[in-house]
């Protein structure tokens, strides 16, 4: 079945702190307000797909609890969840729980922004860790109960920017196989293909049928290992999508250049995001057999 990309998010003790490191790499993101907790508050980079990066953290830099990334926000884990459109919360929640997945919700969630308006979506997170950490492995999903558009649109800095979306997501995961095996089984996947990314010092399992790459550390001495001891599995990168491969590298002085399945991908320098992995793939791009 076809995975909509909604929104991957990036956490940070300091909401502000994270959009300055956005905007300094060109990537300037829009305030989108708090959330209906009264805790947390978000800023948002939209593209023209639809998809979004979502800025999170708590409105007090400290002494805060947040309901959900609490461990994220506080270790500035930078990547920590990612969300899927889907038409129809409650049919998905009843799919899932078929298949024998604990799912917290649907419940019906709000956001303020600056302007005033109010916007509302219904929401349900799947997995053991439910809202607290959701979207680590498995996507949370979510549908508008606002016109989408009061949600997210494309920011100003992505409009004349070369960059079109949110392509894929990059999970670290503990068992490639047990979670290629899961991910295949609900949500009806092929056969990823599977290699070693030396650089990453990981094995990795990308699916030509979604959006998701599972990545499993070689070594639990390397970056990944020590984040997956640190924070447990969840979204350790993302990959945005761009029509002109050139044209980005160019655009964001993106010299860090790997090689996955044939594909090319340039990094952003994880030290000038806080932390975060960001890459840029070109548009649709197949891996290579």
């Amino acid at each position: 079945m076809r995975m909509h990309i909604d929104h991957v998010t990036i956490a940070g003790p300091d909401l502000n702190a994270l959009r300055d490191s956005f905007a300094a790499a060109g990537l300037a993101t829009d305030y989108g307000g708090p959330h209906s907790n009264g805790v947390t508050h978000m800023a948002l980079l939209g593209f023209d797909d639809g998809a979004y990066i979502e800025l999170i953290s708590t409105i007090k830099p400290a002494g805060q609890t947040a309901p959900w990334w609490q461990a994220a926000i506080a270790g500035s884990s930078g990547s920590c969840g990612w969300a899927v459109r889907v038409s129809d919360v409650g049919a998905e929640t009843k799919r899932l729980r078929s298949e024998g997945v604990t799912v917290v919700g649907p419940m019906h969630m709000t956001r303020d922004r600056p302007d005033g308006r109010v916007v509302q979506w219904d929401i349900a997170f799947p997995g053991e860790g439910g809202i607290a950490h959701a979207g680590a492995t498995l996507p949370f999903f979510i549908c508008d109960r606002t016109p989408r558009d009061w949600r997210v649109r494309p920011s100003a800095s992505a409009a004349e920017a070369p960059l079109t979306g949110v392509q894929r997501v990059v999970i670290g995961v503990r068992d490639l196989d047990a979670s290629v095996r899961l991910f295949r089984r609900l949500y009806l996947l092929s056969e990823p293909r599977v290699g070693d990314h030396e650089p990453w010092h990981a094995r990795l399992a990308m699916f030509d049928d979604s959006p998701v790459v599972l990545a499993s550390p070689r070594d639990a001495h390397s970056w990944l290992g020590r984040r997956l001891q640190e924070f447990g599995e969840l979204p350790c990168a993302y990959l945005l999508a761009t029509n002109n491969f050139d044209a980005a590298r160019e655009t964001y002085a993106l010299n860090e250049l790997h090689e996955w399945f044939g594909q090319r991908i340039a990094w952003f320098e994880p030290g000038a995001l806080r932390g975060t992995r960001l890459g840029v793939v070109r548009r649709n791009a197949r891996p290579r057999v």
